[in-house]
This record gives C-alpha cells, structure tokens and sequence, in this order.
C-alpha cells in the first residue's frame, strides 16, 4: 500500500514513540550561516505560504535544490497526468527559503530564491509510483548574481549519491506543519535506514516527529562535522504516521533529472 504523503495531504496519523528522540533545531534570525544547524535545508513556499521541505544539494552551478516530486507536480494515474492541488503549485509563483524559522509569516535569514524550473520523472507524472517521488529545481540567482548554494555556504550542501545501498546511517531534517511546529522550527533525526517492510524498494526509518510538511525532507548519509555535508541519498516521501518515514532511493533516472536542473 502507498504510504501517506507529508508535504500536500493532511497530517499524518500520530506515532508511537521513536526509539531515537528527534531534536527541533534553534535558526537565528541574524543571517549568520555559521549558527544556522542546517542552512542547506529550508521550505517551498507560494503566496507566503509553505507546504514542504527542500534542500540545497552540490552541483556546479550551485542552483539545485531536492523535494519530493508530489510537491512540485501532480501524481499521474494509468499513464495520464494527475490533476494540480489547489495549494500554489503553479511554478511562477514558487520560492525558495532555506533556514526558514518563526511564527507565521517567519524569518528567511537567507533569502527566497525563486524557482526556474522543475525536473520530475515521468513515472510520477504518469503512474504516480512511489520509487519516483523525488524532483530537482532549478533555482535563479539573486540580484547579485549569486547562487543559493553561495549563501547556504558552498561547503555545507550534500553531494548526490545515485548508487547508495538500502542500510546508511542518515540524518534526516524537515519543517512539520505549523499545528504540530508553531515556531516552524526544523525538525532533525540520525538513524539507519533500511528496506521499507511493505515496500522493499523503498527506503524506510522510524523517527517520531515527522508530520505533515517534511515531505522532501534531505537524506544525509554519513553527514559529519565541518567540511564533511554528506551525501544526499533520497528524499522524504511518506509514511502512514510521524514515526514511519519513507524515501525513494535516488537512481539512474534521479540522476538524469537533476543533471537536467544543474544545467539551468
């Protein structure tokens, strides 16, 4: 059975505790990436709004950012397109804003950044599989001609891994929907993930605190201290309550997409 999404549908069913406590993260407010936990990692937003999580991940360009692709795009269905949700997911209106924090509106220390382009496979836009939940955005530089990856901190963002096995020691880190986040803090878990159970070809942990909202949330294999981002390995997909997490492992096909949204 396909697991609840947590980006666009309702929250998820509330879990059983976590063996593993997942830590909400302080974001300052003074633009200052040092003191930013996760600057790489922030939110999509449309008309001041916000739905899911993003992240920043390493490309040449430095204007590639990661989410799930029923974010972005509409689940297709016997190889025909899904119909749009209703929440601003129309590109010309959607941003950006990695190290988002606060109470409503919030604070976007580093900036939104608006989305060019969007690079989905079409075994989502068409079939709606779960393995191909994943999407790559082309993100315009700002009006100095910098990129996102500059101002998230060029060292800080994850490289891609297209050939990661099951079984990785991951941090995982999202933005829970406001109802269960008031100050919209990000939410951060390091586990193992492993083959789902009722779906092997997805990957799957159990962290309590992943509500509706972290869809697209960042799978970091073998993050460490300075200098050391990790390797992006997936991105969050669903899970049938906060506690059950799953991703699409990223593949040939996720490769291609975001070659695709590296070349601008």
């Amino acid at each position: 059975m396909s697991p609840a999404v947590k980006g666009v549908a309702s929250a998820a069913v509330a879990g059983v505790a976590a063996v593993l406590a997942v830590v909400f993260l302080e974001a300052s407010a003074s633009g200052d990436k040092q003191a930013l936990p996760f600057p790489t990692v922030g939110v999509l937003m449309a008309n001041g709004e916000h739905w899911c999580t993003a992240s920043v991940v390493d490309s040449p360009k430095g204007n590639v950012v990661a989410t799930a692709a029923h974010c972005v795009a509409p689940a297709g269905e016997d190889g025909r397109p899904g119909e749009v949700a209703h929440d601003g997911l129309a590109i010309g209106e959607l941003a950006f804003a990695p190290a988002f924090s606060g109470e409503g509106s919030g604070h976007q220390p580093l900036g939104v950044w608006k989305v060019r382009s969007i690079q989905v496979d079409e075994r989502w836009t068409k079939w709606g599989e779960d393995t191909a939940d994943f999407a790559f955005l082309t993100v315009e530089p700002d009006g100095d001609g910098r990129s996102v990856q500059d101002a998230v901190g060029r060292g800080e963002a994850p490289q891609p891994d297209w050939t990661s096995g099951y079984e990785r020691d991951v941090t995982v880190v999202g933005y829970p929907e406001s109802q269960h986040n008031p100050q919209n803090k990000p939410v951060a878990c390091t586990t193992q993930s492993r083959h789902d159970e009722n779906d092997p070809d997805m990957l799957y942990i159990s962290c309590a605190g992943f509500w509706t909202g972290t869809s697209g949330s960042p799978w970091i294999a073998d993050r460490g201290g300075a200098d050391q981002p990790g390797r992006l390995i997936g991105v969050l997909s669903g899970g049938d309550t906060d506690v059950d997490s799953t991703a699409a492992l990223f593949d040939e096909k996720a490769k291609a997409l975001y070659e695709r949204a590296a070349k601008g």
